[in-house]
């Protein structure tokens, strides 16, 4: 799989590991989990970075800064679904935004 569609697939991928990963460690030093679940947060971290390796972009750089966007709108995702609060306008207005500034750096005039 190639192309925009392609790109999508693996930043979302990219920021479910990344989110659970992170929130692994979270559990542990915040909410007083078990130290195994730092095992299965550190490999999700791992296959973030390799998913991040999938993007086709010209430049790591511009591969990452177009993933905060996707990462932002994915952690509201988060908050909704896993930690059952619900963002507010605010969030959403952000999260618009920020997914259209990672579109344009993907994919903007001369971009493809």
């Amino acid at each position: 799989m190639t192309g925009p569609l392609a790109t999508i697939f693996w930043y979302i991928l990219a920021a479910l590991a990344e989110i659970g990963g992170c929130f692994a460690f979270w559990a542990v030093l915040r909410l007083d989990k078990s130290p195994w679940w730092l095992a299965p947060g550190a490999l999700a971290l791992a296959f973030f970075a390799y998913a991040l390796t999938r993007v086709e972009a010209d430049a790591a750089g511009r591969a990452f800064a177009a993933y905060g966007g996707v990462y932002i709108v994915s952690s509201l995702v988060w908050l909704r679904m896993v930690e059952d609060v619900s963002p507010d306008r605010w969030d959403l207005l952000g999260g618009a935004i920020c997914l259209g500034g990672a579109a344009l750096i993907l994919w903007g005039p001369g971009r493809g």
